[in-house]
């Protein structure tokens, strides 16, 4: 077992980064600013097409370790998702990918055999809801590669600690990569994922949560808890958008950090901000592992987030009083 592999992943990313930014094809995949953006400058998205090919070398030197039903969704979701950057695909053609992305692992991995048809279909919208999410929130500098650096590190310890070193390994290479991107991507960021990046790592988030569970390392609750800070933001923003009658395909700037950034908070302070949240969420899954469905915490951060979120719309109608937004 090759314990070197997440060097390995973080070293792949880096050079590969240097490499791209140098090429005038790739520098060409602009990220153009729109209604959507924080950004006001075009800046290149090839970061994901160097942090996916670091995930996967690193997994290609665990070789023995490596799921096909795995692997071959997350290319096909790359390659669709660099096609996306290139030629702005339709929503319906973006979608259909991730569905049957979803379906392809949800397959490979046994769940339909396991644990019936209602659990399937849970878990296969839940993959495509997180391949989406991570999407949403990939925006603003240092945002979703801080957040895989330290999602997926979790995901690394608490495998470690259950005595699973090779799904350890997988996880850390994933956390590995997103360090080298986010070497380049911290503010002020001189590249962006691209959905190359984001989509991807949106599969992994669920689909490595997925195996832990399945392999005793963890119960469903603990990927939900890790990775809360993205689902909370993501999720009540779509359904404030929802309720409000707007369009939730459409680009927007309406998710929570969004509105801090436009606020004056910053990208450095927003994105240091979310990291401390999400240890902190992390730590906590880390310290209830074993626990089958930590009530007294899960309600504990439940408040947290109802108390958080509404002092932020408190803050964004007085920012929207005063500038007539």
């Amino acid at each position: 077992m090759n314990l070197y592999a997440p060097l390995i992943s973080a070293l792949v990313t880096i050079l590969l980064i240097n490499f791209l930014r140098a090429q005038k094809f790739f520098s060409k995949i602009q990220d153009i600013p729109n209604q959507r953006s924080l950004h006001h400058a075009p800046v290149p998205r090839i970061g994901g097409v160097a942090l996916v090919a670091g995930v996967v070398c690193g997994w290609l030197s665990l070789f023995s370790l490596l799921n096909v039903w795995v692997i071959l969704p997350l290319l096909g979701l790359f390659a669709v998702s660099f096609l996306d950057d290139l030629h702005n695909l339709t929503v319906k053609q973006r979608l259909l990918s991730h569905l049957l992305a979803a379906t392809v692992v949800v397959y490979g991995l046994g769940v339909f055999s396991q644990h019936g048809v209602l659990v399937t279909l849970v878990i296969v919208l839940s993959i495509v809801w997180m391949i989406n999410l991570y999407n949403f929130m990939d925006g603003s500098d240092g945002m979703a590669g801080g957040m895989a650096l330290i999602g997926f590190g979790i995901y690394g310890i608490a495998a470690w600690l259950s005595d699973n070193l090779p799904l350890a390994l997988l996880n850390y290479c994933v956390a590995s990569a997103a360090a080298g991107f986010l070497y380049f991507n911290f503010y002020p960021a001189k590249i962006f994922l691209g959905d190359a990046g984001s989509i991807p790592l949106g599969f992994l988030v669920a689909v490595m949560g997925i195996i832990g569970w399945q392999q005793g390392c963890w119960a469903a609750w603990f990927p939900l808890l890790v990775f809360s800070p993205f689902i909370v933001d993501a999720s009540v923003t779509l359904i404030r958008r929802t309720l409000h009658g707007e369009k939730v395909t459409e680009a927007h700037r309406d998710h929570y950090y969004q509105r801090l950034i436009r606020i004056g908070r910053g990208h450095r302070n927003v994105a240091l901000a979310e990291y401390v949240l999400m240890l902190a969420t992390g730590l906590t899954a880390l310290h209830a592992l074993q626990q089958p469905f930590p009530w007294p915490m899960m309600l504990v951060w439940c408040a947290i987030y109802a108390i958080v979120l509404y002092l932020l719309e408190i803050q964004w109608k007085n920012f929207k009083r005063e500038n007539n937004v």
